[in-house]
């Protein structure tokens, strides 16, 4: 299928952003990754993921209910790399346990509402975040709002077949590709460290 010539970008877009998928925007392949709504393979992919990381302001990242209950084995090691990641990025975390609507309000400084993930993102003055271990479904809805009414890069590490909504999103996430993503911001974070201590001696 020829995809259409739209991005999928940070808004905000529009009060009502289309489904990226309505645009003609298609999930990757096995071993391929999106960025911007470009079918590129997995190390680009993730190349990518961390030069948006290391240069954001306020890096952040929004664990889901799959990564944040130990419902099966291997989501303790997932949400140790998660803290991992992080950790190398300096980023915060701030987690999504449920989906139920937090009525009358929410505290965005607590976690993140996928009913209203524009509000954790305005108060926080968040640049780039990432969504892992969240059901497709609620995923899908949340990236859109955020694409929609905010400035924010989003991000999505998809156990499945990944989010065509988000900026960038890696499919078949599993503990191999969260080290190999680890590795790859690690290696990314020492090269602009020799840059600057370059620019600052030259």
């Amino acid at each position: 299928m020829e995809q259409k010539n739209y991005q999928v970008l940070p808004g905000p877009e529009s009060y009502l952003p289309p489904a990226a998928a309505s645009q003609g925007i298609v999930l990757p392949e096995k071993g391929e990754g999106l960025i911007e709504g470009r079918i590129c393979g997995e190390e680009e992919t993730m190349a990518t993921i961390a030069k948006k990381l290391l240069n954001a302001v306020n890096p952040t990242f929004f664990p889901g209910p799959l990564l944040l209950w130990a419902w099966k084995d291997g989501v303790i090691e997932k949400a140790e790399l998660l803290k991992e990641l992080a950790d190398v990025v300096g980023a915060k975390i701030i987690p999504m346990p449920d989906y139920r609507p937090k009525y009358p309000k929410i505290n965005p400084e607590e976690e993140i509402n996928p009913n209203h993930p524009n509000l954790t993102i305005w108060h926080n003055k968040i640049d780039a975040c990432i969504f892992i271990g969240v059901h497709c479904h609620y995923a899908n809805m949340g990236l859109k709002l955020i694409r929609g009414g905010t400035n924010c890069y989003t991000i999505a590490l998809c156990g499945e077949y990944g989010h065509e909504d988000a900026n960038i999103t890696l499919r078949d996430v599993n503990l191999d590709t969260m080290r190999k993503l680890i590795e790859v911001v690690k290696e990314e974070k020492k090269n602009m460290a020799l840059k600057e201590g370059g620019n600052l001696n030259g």
